[in-house]
């Protein structure tokens, strides 16, 4: 599912708008995407991510990059077979859409404020 595109609180998806967190996989998203702690990403908020067969995590830390992603996570997902990519959300949602282009198994999980 192609990201059209992405402001601040915002974001389109296959020409539908979204302004809450959400997760896009290419084939489906997970919308209303809602983290135990918030600006604090863990395991068990990605549990949509691991129940599929995706190769590549792209994570969108917001506007700002308030959100914060742990490296022992991002070493976890690893250890799972999972590549990790952390960047503010508009560039996230960049890398988000080549990676889907190149017909990747791809995921991307974004924070859409701050």
């Amino acid at each position: 599912m192609k990201i059209n595109h992405y402001s601040f609180g915002k974001v389109i998806v296959e020409n539908k708008e979204y302004t809450a967190d959400l997760i896009v996989f290419p084939d489906s998203l997970y919308p209303s995407w809602w983290r135990k702690e918030g600006h604090g990403l863990c395991m068990s908020d990605l549990e949509e991510v691991l129940k599929r067969d995706i190769k590549i995590l792209v994570i969108g830390t917001g506007a700002y990059e308030k959100m914060k992603v742990p490296e022992e996570l991002i070493e976890e997902l690893k250890e799972k077979g999972i590549e990790t990519y952390v960047s503010d959300t508009e560039k996230a949602v960049s890398i988000f859409n080549k990676f889907l282009e190149e017909g990747k198994k791809v995921a991307g999980a974004f924070h859409l404020t701050c």
